[in-house]
């Protein structure tokens, strides 16, 4: 049994640079104590804590399916406590330093498959006692939305790395090297005082990710009753925010050619040529899997998100 750290030691350790509103006012309250408990029992690795969380995911499945109002919430404050343990996984990797790609790929796979099985029993069991279509449309919307925040979230990390390893490249630093800190000046934009605010208190300026999609989903709309309606305004805003990314992320490549020239011909650099060494940047290879699921958590909503080694084991 290791020694039991102090509370403060372990927020420092574990908690990520910035994440999603819903984890860092919700979740990470209640899981940094509960880190803090199991952290000494090396037993309990980040694995065995994702096997939990997908068992009390289904736990929460089973209760959607029964479709009556007590077990709707039930299901729903299981939901939140399978997140809550999820999140547990990655601190205790951070702290115990018992990361390993397998666990990155575990995790991610098993907390789509248990999105996929709570929303199928949600939907299907409302369908079920109802007979209104409606709810299976809901279920291909949420299943098709949850996929594609992902799939995008990885896609956007691996073109915005690529993006950031030439120029590096260019400039003759470290692969990957991040700016971080907050400003020497209060920004006089209030766009820029929203974002410097919510960066204070660790909360994305990402508003509704996938982990708020999720929530809405999965809590709320069982919990209010508004199965229908949750999720068509979640999606909306998911769809929204999504849109926002894309377009930054758009306006950022159209800018990348002259950005780059500029850099080389600052520093003396000039193209590659045809027989030297190509970067990775330039041959087209992703990020490796803890840099895109981390990306993923994270999202592209901002320049320097932090993509540093998050992968469970």
């Amino acid at each position: 049994m290791g020694q039991r750290l102090p509370l403060r030691e372990i927020r420092e350790r574990t908690y990520k640079t910035r994440d999603a509103w819903w984890t860092v006012l919700l979740v990470d309250p209640l899981a940094v104590r509960l880190v803090r408990l199991v952290a000494p029992y090396r037993r309990i690795t980040p694995n065995v804590l994702t096997g939990i969380a997908t068992l009390v995911g289904l736990a929460s499945a089973a209760c959607f399916a029964m479709q009556d109002r007590p077990w709707l919430v039930a299901g729903a404050l299981l939901f939140h406590l399978s997140f809550v343990i999820d999140c547990m996984d990655g601190k205790i990797a951070r702290l115990n330093g018992t990361g390993s790609l397998f666990g990155a790929w575990y995790d991610f796979v098993f907390d789509r498959l248990r999105m996929f099985a709570c929303t199928v029993a949600l939907m299907g069991g409302q369908y079920a006692k109802t007979g209104e279509p409606v709810y299976l449309w809901i279920l291909v919307a949420v299943t098709f939305l949850d996929l594609f925040r992902y799939l995008n979230g990885s896609q956007m990390a691996k073109v915005r790395r690529a993006m950031r390893v030439q120029l590096d490249d260019a400039r003759g630093l470290p692969r990957a090297a991040e700016v971080t800190g907050q400003p020497d000046q209060w920004p006089d934009n209030w766009r820029a005082r929203l974002r410097a605010t919510l960066r204070r208190y660790r909360i994305r300026p990402h508003l509704v990710s996938g982990i708020e999609f999720e929530m809405a989903v999965c809590i709320i709309a069982p919990l209010t009753g508004w199965i229908v309606g949750v999720p068509i305004v979640a999606g909306v805003l998911l769809m929204g925010f999504e849109f926002l990314l894309v377009a930054k992320l758009w306006r950022a490549t159209r800018k990348f050619p002259r950005q780059l020239a500029k850099v080389q011909a600052a520093h003396g650099v000039r193209d590659t040529a045809p027989d030297a060494p190509r970067t990775p940047a330039q041959e087209g290879i992703a990020p490796t899997a803890d840099e895109a699921m981390r990306a993923v958590d994270e999202t592209a909503a901002d320049e320097n998100d932090d993509l540093e080694f998050t992968a469970r084991s």
